[in-house]
Formats: C-alpha cells, sequence, structure tokens
C-alpha cells in the first residue's frame, strides 16, 4: 500500500505523519516481540541484558537500559517469576543480587525477534554523532513547547 503523498502539505504536518511512522514501526516490533515470546519488549531487553553480562546487578540492569531501578526492578521480578533468570546473593556483600539467565530465558532470547534492545535505541545507535546531536537539540525545542513532564524520559516505550 503506498504512503499518502505529503506533497503540498505544511512541514508541521509532514513531521507529525513521520512521529506516527517512527511511533508505528516501534508499536509494531513491540507487539512481533510479545507474539513471539510471550514477554513484553522492555522484559527482552533486560533479559539481553542479563545474557551478556552474567552476574549484572538491578542497578547495573538500570543504568544499561537507562530507566529508574524501581522499574528494573520490576523488570525482574517478572523474569524471576517466569524462571528465565535466576537471583543469587552476592559472595562479598550479602544484600547484593546478582542476576543470571536459566536456559528458559536462553530460549526466549532465541527466538525473539532483533533487536533485543528494541527497534528505536538500535536505530539511534546506528546514526552518526552529528545526526544525534541534531535530533537532541531539536528535540528538546519540542519538549519544551509541549511543557512535558521530563519525569518521562525513564519510562520504556514498551510501557507507554
Amino acid at each position: 500500500m503506498n504512503a499518502p503523498s505529503t506533497l503540498g502539505q505544511a512541514p508541521g504536518v509532514r513531521v507529525l505523519r513521520q512521529f506516527r511512522i517512527v511511533f508505528n514501526a516501534v508499536k509494531t516490533h513491540f507487539r512481533q516481540v510479545e507474539r513471539a515470546v510471550g514477554i513484553g519488549g522492555a522484559q527482552v531487553w533486560a533479559l539481553s541484558e542479563v545474557a551478556a553480562r552474567p552476574g549484572i546487578g538491578v542497578n547495573e540492569l538500570a543504568r544499561a537500559l537507562d530507566i529508574q531501578q524501581s522499574t528494573a526492578s520490576n523488570l525482574v521480578k517478572g523474569l524471576l517469576e517466569r524462571q528465565f533468570i535466576v537471583s543469587k546473593r552476592s559472595d562479598t556483600d550479602r544484600r547484593a543480587s546478582k542476576l543470571f539467565v536459566l536456559p528458559a530465558g536462553e530460549a526466549v532470547l532465541k527466538v525473539a525477534p532483533a533487536p533485543l534492545s528494541g527497534l528505536l535505541p538500535d536505530a539511534l545507535g546506528a546514526l552518526d554523532a552529528a545526526t544525534l546531536a541534531r535530533l537532541e537539540t531539536d528535540l528538546a525545542e519540542l519538549i519544551g513547547l509541549l511543557q512535558a513532564d521530563e519525569a518521562g524520559a525513564n519510562i520504556p516505550l514498551a510501557d507507554l
């Protein structure tokens, strides 16, 4: 199906359509992930980080995903309940827990649609520094005009 022509439309309308394309691509990817493996995109990303860094702690996981520690704890709780990961107490600090992927989690990662970190973080990672700098500046201006709550920056897209 051909996309509707944007010729002759105001720049604001064209950019709005671009946002729709981005958001729909992200939403479609999250749906594909959930259909393929039965868990959300944020959980798959968390699971992939645990697999890539055996023994990672919840605080480190939160930093890796760029989310709040409480959000990371909730993701971990869900992965523990489904027995995709296991938490073991640290030998050196009994208060700290280390996370490890279990075979069921490895099986999920084998069938999860790539990119495991999500479509948007993967695409942003592929952009050059100059493009990212322009995007950051322009989006900061848009966020200011929206008077948006910047606390939303720590909410995974999959949870929106």
